[in-house]
């Protein structure tokens, strides 16, 4: 499910704060990008951004931007994995959750590469959409989903006021070198 940046054009603030420790000048994923707030952000920071998403329309305003590629793609017809092999220094998402992609995303990282996800979770529907369970993490579940495979650095779950009351999750990780472990494990729930 994409949940498009338009009512939203600040950066989240969990993304300012832990964006910091992506490699300067590294290459940062922005999937499911929406308008693009936090791509511009992260290429006013000095990074090149691969922006993807699905909305042909938000990327062509973005893609006339310096240090942005832009790539549309549908993440969840069942079509090959969009970026292939490429590896980031950075990825961000934002109010996207598609549990299948959680094990390429951290294989997308490069080592010491710095993963930043934000989204909604169970308890959100009392606030409003998203409220499909299917669309809502379950306790804990983006710690369980990159704990195997990245270094935490930071996880919160719980109740937001700003930018609307909304129930979520947020994590901060790290691929370490030995983080090497088997992804495949990744999205199994416990």
């Amino acid at each position: 499910m994409m949940a498009h940046d338009h009512e939203h054009p600040d950066p989240s603030p969990w993304v300012l704060r832990w964006s910091e420790l992506i490699a300067p000048g590294g290459t940062v994923l922005d999937l499911a990008c929406g308008a693009g707030r936090h791509a511009r952000m992260l290429a006013a920071r000095g990074h090149a951004v691969l922006a993807v998403d699905r909305d042909r329309e938000a990327l062509a305003a973005l893609a006339a931007l310096p240090d942005i590629e832009t790539l549309a793609a549908d993440l969840e017809d069942g079509s090959p994995w969009a970026i292939g092999a490429r590896r980031f220094a950075g990825v961000v998402v934002v109010n996207y959750l598609h549990r299948p992609l959680m094990p390429l995303l951290a294989a997308a990282l490069e080592d010491g590469g710095v993963l930043v996800y934000e989204t909604f979770a169970a308890g959100n529907e009392r606030f409003g959409k998203p409220s499909n369970p299917h669309f809502l993490l379950r306790p804990g579940e983006l710690l369980d989903a990159f704990r195997p495979a990245l270094s935490v650095v930071a996880f919160e779950q719980g109740r937001v006021e700003r930018p609307k009351q909304a129930i979520v999750q947020r994590l901060c990780a790290r691929r370490s070198p030995q983080a090497d472990a088997p992804l495949a494990s990744c999205c199994t729930g416990r």
